[in-house]
């Protein structure tokens, strides 16, 4: 077993989606499965961003990106999950997979861009509870 045996993937965007992939291509001979996961935000009492359906349909056609672009060469299980805590709720769903690491690609932005959206890649590199791969980004052509 490898570190990326039962890798969780966390998909923000379709664009992430599509990086995350191509990030994770030149390591699929060490992955059993990828896990990867959409997690919801609830507002946790207040106004959600958008209507819940439409955020569901959001996550299944990004879920489905990932499933395609991988899922000829690896087995690949999809995940929608709910949460106010993005982090936490990522970790409490790679806990529920028994999963070996969790393995991204941090989107580029500045400094104001990663204050504005409380730096999810920090937060998950520093309330690990797993071992955390951050990969390279890719450039796609």
């Amino acid at each position: 077993m490898t570190l990326l045996s039962r890798v969780v993937v966390p998909v923000a965007t379709e664009d992430d989606a599509r990086s995350t992939c191509a990030a994770l291509e030149p390591h699929l001979d060490e992955i059993e499965q990828v896990i990867a996961v959409h997690v919801i935000e609830k507002a946790g009492g207040g106004i959600d961003k958008a209507p819940l359906e439409k955020r569901r349909e959001d996550a299944a056609e990004m879920l489905a990106t990932v499933d395609s672009l991988l899922g000829g060469r690896v087995s690949v299980d999809t995940r929608v999950a709910f949460g106010t805590d993005v982090v936490s709720t990522l970790f409490e769903e790679a806990g529920d997979a028994n999963a070996t690491a969790v393995a991204f690609a941090p989107r580029s932005g500045g400094r104001l861009v990663r204050f504005l959206s409380g730096d999810t890649a920090t937060r998950i590199v520093t309330e690990a509870e797993l071992p955390v791969v951050a990969l390279p980004r890719v450039e796609e052509t």
